[in-house]
């Protein structure tokens, strides 16, 4: 009999192409995922997985397979969120997403105020970046995802919570420097970035306008507070979230707002439609907006 045990095996080797990966990702050994998934390929009588050195490929067939077994588990994730939709809003568990540029600046805030406010919620928090966190959200394996928006899916509901104005972060120029700046004239800067894949280097390069050549060779890291250091020893200039500014910023770094209208992002939830986690996201808004002053 296939098991619902087996198919999150198989979308955890279909997310990480990796049994060790996959191993982890379901908090068991190797030994005991390879089993489940040669017992799912012996019901099924096909093979689901190339087994190679190193990595795995999916047939055919186990790409198909995998693709409905992420339909089906999102659908048993929104099952048992309806069974909960009669209980009080933040009872029992909830699988929570944020992404890196927002995770260490809200949830040391929220958190205590949350747990406070709704002692038998029990919070799982993913933190990882935007399109990992659709992906798991949509497919079922996160209830809720705290990111930038939109999100245009329209398979998910989202609200918005607050808007996070953009700074200017940049070695002190001295008190002749300008005290707001144009997003134009950042091109003649060089501008310090996070790698691709964060949605806040989109959002900084949809700030400065066309990309010139000297936006297109930015540097790349990994978080921000190893951009601010190189902000900090003169690298270049960088576009910070306000929310980020008490954490990262120094006496050695120079914040300076752009001028009117200041660049902002919309922060909020995002949830799938076919879940009934709207009362939740609704709550969490409410401890997220007070978190954020």
């Amino acid at each position: 009999m296939i098991t619902l045990r087996q198919l999150r095996y198989l979308t955890a080797i279909a997310e990480t192409r990796h049994f060790g990966k996959a191993a982890k990702l379901c908090h068991v050994t190797q030994p005991a995922l390879s089993m489940q998934i040669q017992d799912l390929e012996t019901s099924l009588g096909t093979q689901l997985v190339e087994r190679r050195r190193g990595q795995v490929a999916l047939t055919q067939s186990g790409t198909d397979i995998a693709e409905k077994a992420f339909a089906i588990l999102a659908a048993v994730a929104d099952l048992e969120s309806h069974g909960r939709a009669g209980r009080a809003a933040l009872a029992g568990p909830l699988r929570l997403g944020i992404i890196p540029s927002i995770a260490p600046y809200l949830l040391p805030r929220a958190l205590p105020a949350l747990h406070r406010r709704y002692p038998a919620l029990t919070l799982r928090i993913r933190e990882t970046q935007t399109k990992a966190l659709v992906d798991e959200l949509a497919h079922g394996d996160l209830d809720l995802i705290v990111a930038a928006l939109p999100l245009d899916r329209p398979d998910f509901e989202t609200l918005a919570a607050f808007e996070d104005r953009f700074l200017v972060a940049r070695k002190p120029r001295g008190p002749d420097a300008a005290k707001r700046i144009d997003p134009a004239a950042l091109e003649s800067e060089h501008l310090l970035l996070l790698e691709e894949g964060h949605c806040l280097r989109d959002q900084a390069l949809s700030v400065c306008g066309t990309l010139s050549p000297n936006l297109s060779k930015a540097f790349g890291a990994s978080s921000l507070s190893t951009v601010m250091h190189l902000v900090a020893n003169g690298y270049g200039i960088t576009l910070l979230p306000e929310m980020a500014a008490e954490t990262e910023g120094s006496d050695k770094v120079e914040l300076v707002r752009f001028s009117e209208p200041e660049p902002v992002r919309t922060i909020g939830l995002a949830w799938r439609r076919s879940s009934a986690r709207g009362a939740d996201a609704r709550a969490l808004v409410d401890v997220l907006q007070e978190a954020r002053g």
